[in-house]
């Protein structure tokens, strides 16, 4: 299923089982030879409230993505998190140490990079917070959200900005998010992603480590997969982690 922000269709409804009512419930304080003059505006000023209502739903709206990260407490202790589904306007995240209701949280995220906000309901295993942004880091965020979330169901292609190289080192390691690890041979890589060769292939929008790069698994193909890195490497940074490219 392709996920957008936009309104939704219950909203739609909404205005058309409400409205007779909305509209009896004015004539009836409304003066005799005012009604037929008035219903024309209360029609159109109930459509913009109905139309605010449903922008404000749009914009807090969450989808599910799954992205790694770490995030700080107050006392400054950070660990490692995952998202669990997220909007412009808050986050879910599974995290191994919760803090209190109230409490300003500071998280990074591969992909989306830096929020903040507030902590504001627990649950098992993680907790939720609002994200404090303006409107433009709203924008940007529902922009990367609706490509994260479609990006598998629409068949896009990985990053492709840069030069695909065979490293002299090709052969590591993948590890999941749970901590388990498994051995790949790396095909070809760039400074912005991987191809790899591997017994294990796991699901497209899985996050995944090679060595220490951060990543998703953004293809899958016979006998491998492709990884997207968190953020593009500088040519030092493949050196030092595979060896010469040629």
């Amino acid at each position: 299923m392709i996920v957008f922000f936009e309104p939704q269709l219950r909203l739609v409804n909404t205005l058309f089982t409400r409205m007779p009512v909305l509209v009896g419930l004015a004539q009836r304080n409304a003066r005799p030879d005012t009604r037929c003059v008035g219903d024309a505006q209360l029609l159109n000023a109930v459509s913009q409230k109905l139309k605010d209502a449903q922008d404000d739903r749009r914009r807090h709206r969450r989808v599910r993505v799954h992205l790694l990260g770490r995030y700080m407490l107050p006392d400054r202790r950070e660990f490692p998190c995952q998202v669990i589904d997220m909007s412009p306007g808050g986050v879910s995240l599974t995290a191994p140490v919760s803090g209190k209701t109230g409490d300003r949280i500071v998280a990074y995220l591969d992909h989306l990079g830096r929020i903040e906000g507030t902590l504001a309901r627990l649950f098992q295993g993680g907790f939720a917070m609002t994200i404090q942004a303006g409107e433009r880091k709203r924008e940007k965020l529902a922009n990367q959200l609706t490509w994260l979330a479609n990006r598998s169901a629409l068949g896009l292609p990985e990053d492709r900005r840069f030069e695909r190289m065979t490293p002299e080192n090709n052969f590591s390691q993948v590890t999941l998010s749970d901590g388990r690890t498994f051995p790949c041979r790396i095909l070809d890589m760039s400074r912005s992603g991987a191809a790899v060769r591997a017994t294990v292939v796991p699901d497209v929008g899985t996050p995944v480590k090679l060595a220490d790069m951060r990543g998703l698994v953004v293809r899958a193909f016979a006998d491998g997969f492709a990884i997207e890195f968190s953020n593009a490497l500088s040519e030092d940074e493949l050196r030092q982690q595979f060896g010469a490219v040629a």
